[in-house]
Formats: structure tokens, C-alpha cells, sequence
């Protein structure tokens, strides 16, 4: 019997140690919230905290608009003053009231000049000499001329037209019809016109994403919210950098569900709902109702709505840091065990990155455990049966 004794309490041992783990469990996250590295024991840990989804926190994230492109470049009331500049063509008509003057014959009182504006600046216009264009306006320049032909010509005239725009393009490249350097005209043009006269966009808006580089500022956005928000359509400028790239849009899908792996949407938008369909749903057998959970780096805005100031300014003393692009990390517990989850699910979106874990319930182990334990111990019963057996 005491032999019997020791092996039980040697395959207990072997057996707390042998339960596999397909992840954390709903309160190993939950506990995990909030703590600092120091607190949790673990070096460099990332601190995060949880927000449970109701039907305000859905709503506030549903509503959020990125507003990319909009903060970074502003679109204010346009580009400003549109001027000529180096390499521009513009077409010069000079009229004169007199039949015999300069411009002007018997059979015709004007004379058409086509001109490109040189790298000083200039252009030489007959009997006005170099006139300055660079910087001026259609206007402007039209006054400059008159003035230097104004004891020269009989009564003259002056029309400029603008037939070519070389200082005024836009770069279009990656995912458009024709990639290519893209005039622009002499009115202010925003982005989707830029990209239109580019031969458009040759994959869907929700897997597009758009990158305006001007300067040293670097902005990216989805194509899809270009065109469903009005204010992220923002007026380009000359000498912009426009790239389109397909990108489709991913999340992760894990824990105690049918089918797992990175998956893609496959559409303009995808809710918590859908999501976890695409995965052929939870696993009745060993998934935790009340654990669902969305991990995701979050606009700051929306962290801190959600959080308090207060609680974010903590969680910053924390050590929680924002990833490259300014997020940061918010974990979203989901609790399925309520009839309303059906109702918030649908309006609560996922966003391209997001990890959603779906954690197994805590009788799962218990099951494993007892597995483990019961099949060793049944084996050693066996034996010292046998052994009994063997010394009558």
C-alpha cells in the first residue's frame, strides 16, 4: 500500500505538470490588466487594460473617425494661391487698337505667343524683353506684360492662358491604373481627383490604403474612409507623393474555436459577430462564454475616452507605451452569455490586426487533469492487483 501510495502521489505531480495550455484563461487576462511590469513579475511585460463591450463602448468605437490625412496636412480652405512657376507653358495673346503697330496687321490686331517659363523665372516676350512669371499669378502676369509694352504698343491688350502645368504635378504610384506624374490644374484638387486622373484605384477601397507623403509628413489612410469621410479627403499640393498599396485587410482568430488562424474579411466591413463566424464559431465543448476577448492597439483618442484621463494618465505612469503609430493596447472582453451580446456584437467593428482569443473554460483543465492523472493511476492499480494476486 505504500508503494501503491507513492506512485499516486508521483503521477498527481507528473500530472499538474503535464496539463497543456492552448493560451490564457479569461482571469489570467483579467488579472493581468493594469498591472505594471514590476507587478506582474515579468520584465518588460506590456501594460494593457480591459474594457468590457457594451452598447456604449460599440457605439463610441463605431462612431470614431480616423482622421489621418485630416490631422497631419489639414484641409483648411484649400492650397492657397495657385501661381506659375519653372516649366509651366502658357499661351500669350497680345492685342493692339491700331492696324500698323507691333502685333497687329491690316488682316489682324493680335498675335498669339507660346511661351515656357525658364529656370530663372522668365520668359522673353518681343518688345518687353525677359517678363517675370514664376510666382505670379494668370493675372499678374497679364498686368506685367501690359506694363512693359505700354509705351511701345498702340493701346494694347493682354490675355495669358495657361496650356501646361510641368511645376504642378503630383506623384501617383502602386495600385492605380496609370501610374504616372499628374498635372494639376490651375482650381484646387483633392486626392480622389489626383487618383482618378491616374486611371483610379485598381483594388477595392477596404483593402487600399492611400499614403501622402509631402515633405518630411507622412500620412496614411484607408482608401475606404477617403471616400466615406469627406474630411480625409484633403487637397494635394504640387510636388505631393501619392502611393497606393493593396493591403488585405487580416485578423487573427484563436483560442477554443472550430477553425483559427489569420483570416481575411472579405468585405467593406466586418463585426465581433462575423469574425468569429468566419472562424465556424466557438467551440461548444471547451469555450468560456464570458471569454471573449479583442486585443488591438487603439487610437488614443479612444483609449482615453474609454478609460477616464485619470486612468490613462495611471496606466501611462504604468509603463504602457504606444506603438509606432501612436496606439495603444486595449484588450475588449466580450461576455456571450448574455441575449443583448447578440445585439451589441453586430455594431461593435474590427479593425485589420485585430487578435481575437476566445479562452477555454477553467473545466476544460479539470477534464485534462483528471485524463492525465486517471489513466496512469488506473495502470498502476492494475498492477498492484496483479502484484496481490501474485503473492497469494
Amino acid at each position: 500500500m505504500i508503494r501503491v501510495g507513492a506512485v499516486f502521489c508521483c503521477v498527481i505531480l507528473a500530472g499538474c505538470n503535464s496539463v497543456s495550455s492552448e493560451g490564457p484563461l479569461a482571469g489570467a487576462i483579467t488579472s493581468d490588466a493594469g498591472q505594471s511590469s514590476a507587478e506582474l513579475g515579468r520584465k518588460n511585460a506590456a501594460v494593457f487594460d480591459i474594457v468590457d463591450i457594451d452598447s456604449r463602448t460599440a457605439r463610441l468605437v463605431s462612431d470614431y473617425v480616423s482622421s489621418t490625412l485630416n490631422r497631419r496636412f489639414g484641409i483648411g480652405g484649400g492650397v492657397g494661391r495657385v501661381v506659375i512657376g519653372v516649366g509651366d507653358a502658357l499661351k500669350v495673346t497680345i492685342f493692339e487698337a491700331g492696324a500698323d503697330g507691333l502685333f497687329s496687321t491690316a488682316q489682324s490686331k493680335q498675335v498669339s505667343l507660346d511661351i515656357v517659363v525658364q529656370p530663372d523665372g522668365t520668359a522673353a516676350i518681343p518688345y518687353a524683353g525677359s517678363v517675370r512669371f514664376a510666382g505670379k499669378t494668370l493675372e499678374q502676369a497679364r498686368k506685367a506684360i501690359l506694363a512693359a509694352l505700354a509705351t511701345k504698343a498702340v493701346e494694347p491688350d493682354v490675355i495669358v492662358t495657361s496650356t501646361g502645368t510641368a511645376s504642378r504635378t503630383v506623384t501617383v504610384s502602386g495600385a492605380v491604373g496609370r501610374p504616372s506624374m499628374v498635372p494639376l490644374d490651375l482650381t484646387e484638387e483633392k486626392i480622389t481627383q489626383v487618383i482618378a486622373k491616374a486611371g483610379g484605384s485598381v483594388t477595392q477601397p477596404y483593402e487600399t490604403y492611400v499614403t501622402l507623403v509631402r515633405g518630411s509628413r507622412t500620412g496614411t489612410v484607408l482608401l475606404k474612409s477617403i471616400i466615406e469621410h469627406p474630411s480625409e479627403d484633403i487637397y494635394v499640393q504640387p510636388g505631393d507623393q501619392i502611393f497606393l498599396v493593396r493591403d488585405p485587410r487580416t485578423f487573427t482568430l484563436m483560442g477554443s474555436v472550430r477553425g483559427d488562424g489569420r483570416l481575411e474579411f472579405g468585405a467593406n466591413d466586418l463585426n465581433l459577430l462575423e469574425a468569429v463566424a468566419l472562424g465556424h464559431g466557438a467551440d461548444d465543448d471547451s469555450s468560456n462564454a464570458k471569454g471573449f476577448f479583442l486585443f488591438r492597439y487603439e487610437e488614443p483618442d479612444i483609449v482615453r475616452s474609454l478609460l477616464g484621463l485619470a486612468r490613462f494618465q495611471e496606466l501611462l505612469r504604468k509603463g504602457m507605451v504606444a506603438d509606432p503609430k501612436g496606439r495603444y493596447p486595449i484588450v475588449y472582453r466580450f461576455d456571450m452569455s448574455h441575449p443583448d451580446s447578440l445585439i451589441v456584437g453586430q455594431t461593435f467593428p474590427v479593425k485589420s490586426r485585430d487578435v481575437i482569443y476566445v479562452s477555454r473554460h477553467p473545466s476544460v483543465d479539470i477534464r485534462k487533469f483528471l485524463t492525465l492523472v486517471g489513466t496512469p493511476l488506473g495502470i498502476a492499480s492494475q498492477g498492484a492487483a496483479t502484484a496481490v494476486n501474485l503473492g497469494q
